[in-house]
């Protein structure tokens, strides 16, 4: 018996038409019911940039949409891919939005200012906070001024005016008085 010649896939009829075997996923065993559409899930924004596959569970997808790719770029070019899903993995799903938020915010700041990045922002800005602090009390002390001189104004004028009118009321009472008290002799009966 010579099995020189004998290969299993070199006769003739197996070359002309192809054996596909049925796997269970591909057979469809009730003609009825379609097949359900694939789903396409365009991957995040993380997974597009690092050119891998998106997985169903992926930790960066709810944190970086694909319609944002900058926010990814900007963390993964201060903190490294690996660093930030460590970092993801190790905190509670109720703080991943804001940890994201704050790697983005300080990767943000670190590539505008690479020596001290938030901690420049965060100085430049209590320096605002303390000059503004100082131009309020002295508006203030500047009002409480005005208000004080406003009052010893009012007061000075009512005092003037108290006595510019005393001179004034005696004048009057005493041309009253003088006015009232008419001779005797001046009287004269209307009726005679």
């Amino acid at each position: 018996m010579e099995c020189k010649d004998y290969t299993p896939f070199s006769s003739p009829s197996s070359s002309s038409s192809p054996t596909h075997l049925h796997s269970p996923s591909s057979f469809n065993p009730s003609p009825s019911l379609p097949p359900p559409p694939p789903v396409v899930l365009s991957p995040c924004a993380a997974c597009k940039i690092l050119r891998r596959r998106c997985v169903e569970k992926c930790v960066l997808a709810p944190y970086f949409p694909p319609t944002e790719p900058y926010k990814f770029t900007i963390a993964h070019r201060v903190f490294g891919a690996s660093n930030i899903i460590k970092f993801l993995q190790e905190l509670p799903e109720s703080q991943r939005a804001d940890a994201v938020s704050s790697m983005v915010y300080e990767a943000n700041a670190r590539i505008r200012d690479p020596v001290y990045g938030c901690a420049g922002a965060i100085c430049h800005l209590q320096k605002q906070v303390s000059e503004l602090q100082a131009q309020l009390a002295k508006a203030q002390a500047e009002l409480v001024t005005s208000q004080c001189q406003q009052r010893n104004l009012i007061a000075l004028i009512c005092m003037e005016m108290t006595q510019s009118q005393e001179p004034i009321m005696q004048q009057q009472v005493q041309m009253m008085d003088t006015t009232c008290f008419l001779d005797d002799s001046t009287w004269e009966p209307l009726w005679t």
